[in-house]
């Protein structure tokens, strides 16, 4: 059984969110989604996610794609693979070669732990659609 691993902050849900997921099951027999927590959000990001963590894993969880969603308290991918035991791990193409991947490729690859990269889906993402919904909450 081929277990994928993929995660997100999946705030404001869009189509680019489902487009990762939807590609993701198509690769895999079991898909877990981490879900990252807003603590998490808010340490990397500086800024609290729209949509609070219960009701954003929620929304994963209906999705028909995601057979399990767990939180996402770490960015550190090597300690969801210690706590998970996925075989692939799906990422946007947006991360590809940014520093928090590039280890992470050396080490999964010793592993046999495959990544993929998925395009990323232009014109759509949940930082834009942010700043424009807090701009007009102003």
């Amino acid at each position: 059984m081929i277990k994928g691993y993929t995660t997100g902050v999946f705030d404001l849900f869009h189509i680019g969110h489902l487009n990762i997921l939807r590609r993701s099951k198509e690769m895999c027999d079991y898909l877990i989604v981490g879900v990252s927590t807003d603590d998490l959000v808010e340490s990397y990001k500086g800024k609290t996610p729209i949509i609070p963590y219960e009701e954003r894993k929620a929304i994963v969880e209906s999705i028909k794609y995601v057979d399990e969603v767990v939180p996402q308290t770490s960015r550190n991918k090597r300690e969801a693979l210690d706590d998970i035991n996925f075989n692939v791990m799906f990422v946007g193409d947006d991360w590809k070669g940014a520093p928090l991947f590039i280890e992470t490729e050396r080490e999964f690859k010793k592993m046999g732990v495959d990544i993929v990269y998925f395009p990323y889906t232009l014109g759509t993402n949940s930082t834009l659609l942010t700043e424009v919904l807090r701009m007009v909450v102003k």
